[in-house]
């Protein structure tokens, strides 16, 4: 962890030391400290706590800012204290001390590292200095921190970290050093634009983009005119990049619904889906793929709801997916929605009549659904922490032992950052200063094992098959991905 600062506050609740103590995850108060979201106070349970800044705006597309991280300690009715990797890397520690027979009073400590508060900065509205020129050869990461798609970016930063830290021990890019910049999109196209524009205007030769593909777009445009190379690394709808320097990895939707169109239809007894996504690019790609799929396997679409992205009540969508008659869910959304609308299905019983299918269910994304609520949804992804492929367990050893047994899970959406940054430097070592258009064709060239972690074929797509159930992801299968 980077230089912090400790910030600290206390308040006096008019509620006994167990009462107040009990508010904590419960979801019963609006003050930010007390609207914090687990599923149970206990070391190790995932926690989600809104910060008292900056609130939803879906006009300009931002979003409200929480913190991402689970509960490291707890001393009943005394002591609490959250580890958290999202928007930056921190603590905070909380103890409640009775003040009289009926009063409690509440501290709080938080770090912030040097890294937090230059996030904050940026959040206000603040530009700070761009990184001092270096002889460097440095990379960008633009990745999720905040808003709705934070959920599933949690480990993302930590993973290019580590990827980086490994190149360096094998000696850098053709003999420099490789830096990595690291920007937030917060979930919004036109600050992804920015931020994009800021990891140029450093230096960056590669910026690697763990966004939404709205984000990924709006990066693409704005430094169209740069001789940069962008690596969408994370799932997403494809389509032609038109350019050389530009390449776009990750699984697509085609080839994961193709994989569990049939074994999903077998389970539910029938054929007729319903399809959930959000309003941009990647839900509408998604769901044209799907129907070209059950086409061909003799499903039905019975019926589509598209939201906007930071949506939190699906109510309606629930109650149309039940009245439908549909037999299988697919669901597209990502992040925090994801979170909210497959905790909603379960609670409405949706999943004793439906099977479900989630594109986005990685890890991260399952631990803040809760085992209960996302027990049975099945997904395709090129990666699960459960996966077999080997060299599997060394890498998650190894990112333990450098961030700590509290950081995020490994999921396919960070892994393959790590992966890609990994081929990058090997594509370009031998001439780190080519253009953009050279590395990209350098970094999409044939090669590498389908079989080892950290040396696999990005290109060459393939897909494990994952079933929820109450440890986690667990692989059931695997399938060659369709091209």
């Amino acid at each position: 962890m980077d230089s912090t600062a400790t910030l600290s506050a206390e308040s006096v609740v008019d509620l006994p030391v167990a009462d107040t103590f009990g508010l904590f995850g419960s979801g019963r108060c609006e003050a930010w400290l007390f609207d914090a979201r687990c599923e149970r106070v206990a070391a190790g349970s995932v926690v989600r706590m809104r910060l008292p800044i900056g609130g939803d705006d879906r006009r300009s597309g931002r979003h409200g800012v929480e913190l991402l991280g689970r509960i490291s300690a707890v001393r009943p009715h005394s002591r609490i204290v959250v580890e958290h990797d999202q928007p930056w890397r921190g603590r905070i520690r909380l103890a409640f001390d009775a003040d009289g027979a009926r009063r409690t009073r509440v501290r709080v400590r938080a770090d912030v590292t040097a890294s937090g508060i230059d996030w904050l900065i940026r959040r206000g509205g603040v530009a700070l200095p761009d990184p001092a020129p270096s002889d460097a050869l440095r990379i960008g990461l633009l990745t999720t921190k905040s808003g709705p798609g934070a959920v599933y970016a949690s480990a993302t930063q930590y993973l290019a970290e580590l990827a980086v830290a490994e190149v360096e021990a094998l000696g850098g890019v053709g003999g420099r050093r490789l830096e990595l910049l690291v920007a937030d999109d917060a979930t919004d196209p036109a600050l992804a634009a920015v931020e994009g524009a800021r990891l140029v205007r450093a230096g960056c030769r590669a910026i690697f983009a763990c966004t939404t593909s709205s984000s990924f777009d709006a990066l693409r445009h704005a430094v169209r005119a740069d001789d940069v190379l962008l690596v969408h690394s994370v799932i997403n709808e494809g389509g032609a990049a038109h350019k050389a320097s530009v390449v776009r990895f990750g699984e697509r939707p085609r080839a994961q619904v193709a994989a569990l169109a049939r074994p999903l239809m077998r389970a539910a007894g029938g054929r007729r889906w319903f399809l959930v996504g959000q309003r941009y690019s990647w839900s509408f790609g998604a769901h044209h793929a799907a129907h070209r799929v059950l086409d061909g396997v003799g499903g039905t679409v019975v019926g589509q709801a598209c939201v906007p992205l930071g949506t939190t009540e699906f109510a309606g969508v629930v109650e149309r997916v039940a009245a439908s008659g549909a037999d299988i869910v697919m669901s597209s959304l990502v992040g925090a929605d994801e979170v909210a609308f497959q905790r909603q299905c379960a609670a409405a019983g949706l999943r004793a009549s439906t099977k479900a299918l989630s594109l986005v269910m990685d890890e991260s994304t399952w631990e803040h659904i809760g085992a209960a609520a996302a027990e049975g949804v099945v997904t395709a992804l090129g990666y699960f922490q459960d996966d077999p492929a080997a060299g599997n367990a060394d890498l998650l050893r190894r990112y333990r032992d450098r961030f700590g047994p509290w950081a995020p899970p490994i999921s396919s959406l960070s892994e393959t950052v790590y992966e890609a940054v990994l081929r990058y430097a090997r594509a370009v070592r031998h001439d780190p200063d080519a253009d953009a258009a050279h590395q990209g064709r350098a970094l999409v060239a044939p090669g590498g094992s389908r079989a080892v972690i950290g040396e696999r074929d990005l290109l060459g797509q393939h897909l494990y098959l994952a079933e929820a159930g109450p440890d986690g992801l667990r692989v059931v299968d695997e399938a060659a991905e369709v091209t």
